[in-house]
């Protein structure tokens, strides 16, 4: 149904003053800004979008139902995952058969002991409409659960206590801190990070005793350059706590014996522009990665207490100019390292007694592996998960001395699935400047390569994550259906090294939207799609990307789906009072500086909006959304249905009890797919 048969909201002109080093804008539409989630006025419009996006979509729903039911029967219902062990226990998480949150259980000594539940999200969640654990810590003693719980969406976690002993929870919470949580070794001090309540940043590292009044709790380091994101952890030794800060360029370690009874901090490295690393305990030595004089990170071997100057550092594995190190982990005999080479994520294994290193070998195109739970330093095993497109995530435990693995686990998808009957590949398509670009892709069997079929093509592109090429087992819906699903490995992502991402961002943040059009031409001109069957999704930073692709190239695309969108850029970048601003100059540059600004305003999806034809939207955001802030993408709407010239459809999700990352339920997230998956059947004819 056009939108043009519905009577869509009309949000009321209110103009306001954006001032800025370089002049004012005028905003209308800034009016739906509420910090507080409180104004009735605006509720009232927001719910208005929710109404309208019903009332579009009503003919839709018998389609997203089925498409809902699709999905959920494609789930095992009482899984569970691979238990792992740590200080004489076995440790795993299990879902019962219609909950929606983990139970998190664990067994002394043998896998057939009696089951103890540590934690169970599903009865901590009654009463909420959104829950989710963010971090869980136990004791060195094993006596004594620390939890962080968000009840609301916006990242804003209470650290609540649990005797394991006896089965009691604590009344005591500390509200307002970070999913990060490092016990000391006297099983009775806990670290963590208190956040600003405005800016949602992580600032005051506390020492809080079992049994003490939290508001006596002790500052044991306070982070005064907002730049910075703070947290805290334990080596793999549990012989060390670390304070860690990181910037988009550049982070300082401090640490301190985790037996000492005052947690005397000594800084690693101070933090300087333009260095990234970050250290692991191993035997006498610090482990540490980092891209000082290596683009693409090296690791080196320091001892503890040794030299500042990185110049006596002794390398464990240099730097390569094709080979980027995107993780690390210490073994007494090897290290495993997470690197991705060739626009693949792989795992290299290194020996530390002088053997060669290897990759662990996979014979699909297009895939994507990872480090698993490996908290046990006296093994020759390294457990790592594998994915691709066609496979679902499959959990190995690798003997690196004999080579051989021992599959642990696939990702159960229940019914009629065969892997063998999609394909997948891995391309490179030029630019428009003549960089290959990497694109993976996946479709069903009987796929013919004729123009014919429709595409849904992703992208991200920023802060150097990578898109790796995983199963879905939701995707399956739109495959067998004739869809090709792809992945475009735009610049501002690090799935080629780090000079991908640097191509990507600031100054150079237009490479990623031509990427990704780019991209879109190619697979269209190579005949894997049907011009006029082409829909785009990206969410986040890749909700910006979509924002710019359809200012610049709308013609491009059929439909657009755009989740918890970044778009309006010069705003926000120009308010220290909104979270992450401060930590983002170095992924956008700083709007106060005259080139930044005048490049940034130049895309910034709100800004551009102009009186133009659009291809059908399908907008969502969370009113709690802590990553991006819910007016954002609700004045882009605003913005785009008084100033568009078409009848196609714009419609705006707001889920009113979650934040960036929607539901926190198992079974919730997919209900939110199969809507969007309904949105871009539909487009194609599927309900008419």
């Amino acid at each position: 149904m056009a939108e043009s048969d519905l009577k869509a909201p009309v949000a009321p002109l209110k103009p306001h003053r954006v001032n800025s080093p370089h002049g004012v804008r005028i905003d209308p539409y800034y009016w739906l800004r509420d910090d507080e989630r409180t104004n009735p006025e605006v509720l009232a419009y927001l719910r208005e979008e929710n109404a309208f996006r019903e009332r579009s979509m009503s003919a839709t729903k018998p389609l997203e139902n089925a498409l809902y039911d699709e999905i959920y029967v494609r789930l095992k219902q009482d899984d569970s995952t691979v238990p792992y062990r740590k200080n004489g226990y076995w440790y795993s998480t299990r879902f019962e058969p219609g909950k929606e949150h983990p139970i998190f259980v664990r067994r002394r000594t043998s896998l057939d002991a009696p089951e103890e539940i540590l934690l169970d999200a599903n009865l901590h969640a009654k009463g909420f409409e959104y829950y989710r654990i963010g971090a869980m810590e136990i004791s060195p003693d094993s006596a004594w659960l620390a939890f962080c719980e968000d009840t609301v969406g916006r990242r804003q976690f209470t650290l609540r206590f649990k005797n394991l002993q006896s089965g009691e929870l604590q009344s005591m919470a500390i509200a307002d801190v970070e999913p990060d949580l490092a016990w000391a070794n006297d099983n009775r001090t806990l670290l963590y990070v208190e956040k600003d309540p405005e800016t949602l940043l992580g600032l005051y590292v506390k020492k809080h005793v079992l049994g003490e009044d939290p508001r006596r709790d002790q500052v044991v380091f306070e982070q005064t350059d907002r730049s910075f994101y703070t947290g805290v952890s334990k080596s793999k030794s549990d012989a060390f706590i670390f304070i860690h800060m990181e910037s988009t360029l550049s982070s300082e370690w401090r640490y301190a014996r985790a037996d000492d009874r005052e947690l005397k901090f000594e800084t690693f490295l101070p933090h300087e522009p333009n260095h990234e690393y970050d250290i692991e305990h191993l035997a006498d030595a610090f482990i540490v990665r980092s891209n000082w004089q290596a683009r693409n990170f090296r690791l080196s071997r320091v001892p503890i207490g040794g030299p500042s100057d990185r110049a006596a550092w002794i390398d464990v594995v240099g730097h390569r100019d094709d080979t980027y190190i995107e993780d690390f982990d210490v073994f007494d005999q090897f290290l495993a390292l997470s690197v991705r080479t060739g626009g693949l994520s792989k795992i290299c294994v290194h020996p530390l007694s002088g053997g060669a290193e290897f990759f662990i070998a996979s014979d699909e195109a297009a895939y994507s592996t990872s480090l698993s739970e490996n908290p046990e330093l006296d093994t020759e095993i390294v457990r790592y998960a594998y994915s691709s497109l066609t496979t679902p995530t499959t959990l190995y435990d690798y003997n690196v001395r004999t080579r051989q693995q021992v599959l642990l686990k696939r990702e159960p998808v229940l019914g009629d699935f065969d892997p063998q009957n999609y394909t997948t590949e891995f391309l490179m398509v030029p630019a428009r400047d003549g960089v290959q670009i990497p694109v993976s892709l996946v479709y069903g069997k009987g796929f013919a390569r004729n123009g014919s079929a429709p595409l849904l093509q992703y992208g991200y592109g920023a802060y150097g994550l990578s898109m790796d090429p995983s199963f879905s087992s939701a995707r399956l819906s739109l495959l067998d259906r004739g869809f090709v699903y792809a992945i475009a490995h735009v610049r501002g992502g690090q799935e080629m090294g780090r000079a991908w991402y640097d191509a990507g961002r600031k100054l150079h943040k237009k490479n990623s939207f031509n990427d990704f059009l780019d991209v879109t031409r190619a697979l269209v001109e190579s005949n894997y799609a049907a011009k006029d069957k082409v829909f785009a999704m990206g969410g986040s930073a890749g909700g910006l990307l979509m924002g710019a692709v359809a200012n610049m190239s709308a013609e491009v695309y059929r439909g657009i789906v755009a989740q918890v969108p970044f778009v309006d850029v010069i705003t926000t970048m120009l308010d220290e009072s909104i979270p992450l601003t401060t930590n983002e100059y170095d992924e956008w540059g700083d709007p106060r500086d005259r080139e930044y600004y005048d490049y940034m305003l130049s895309y910034s999806p709100y800004d551009n909006v102009s009186g133009k034809a659009y291809p059908a939207m399908f907008i969502t955001t969370g009113l709690w959304d802590s990553q991006v802030q819910y007016y954002e993408p609700a004045k882009w709407v605003a913005k785009l249905r008084a100033m568009k010239s078409d009848g196609n459809r714009l419609l705006l999700r707001v889920e009113m009890d979650a934040g960036h990352g929607g539901k926190s339920g198992r079974f919730q997230r997919y209900r939110e797919i199969a809507m969007e998956y309904a949105f871009l059947l539909d487009e194609l004819g599927a309900c008419k």
